[in-house]
């Protein structure tokens, strides 16, 4: 039960420090404003239909989704560090961010049909 809000917890507390260190910056500000919403409106979502004893399954794609961002968040916490052993670093990272912020759209969109799938027939 604890390891998702973990998960959301992390990838929150990590994206606030590189919003705040400017590692995250310009358009990709866009990309950490829809993954933080989507971990909102998810956990929301699940508590109210646990409450309704609706079943949310996590999917293949949303653990996808958890480990792209884990791998982008990893990269960018390096940062310029990583730059020296592996040019191109950064820009690895930011575009593993927006794949993530992509699958992020698209699991969000998932569970939000499938409980009003599970909710909506009652």
């Amino acid at each position: 039960m604890l390891d998702p809000i973990a998960d959301k917890l992390i990838v929150s507390a990590v994206i606030l420090m590189l919003v705040a260190n400017q590692t995250i910056s310009g358009a990709t500000l866009w990309a950490a404003i829809v993954i933080l919403c989507r971990e909102i409106l998810v956990s929301g979502l699940r508590e109210y239909l646990a409450e309704l004893r609706v079943p949310v399954p996590v999917t293949a794609v949303a653990m996808w989704k958890t480990t792209v961002q884990m791998i982008a968040l990893g990269f960018l916490i390096v940062g310029r560090s990583g730059e020296e052993i592996l040019p191109g670093s950064i820009m690895i990272g930011v575009v593993l961010f927006w794949i993530a912020a992509i699958l992020t759209l698209y699991t969000g969109w998932d569970y939000m049909k499938a409980s009003y799938d599970n909710v909506g027939n009652d």
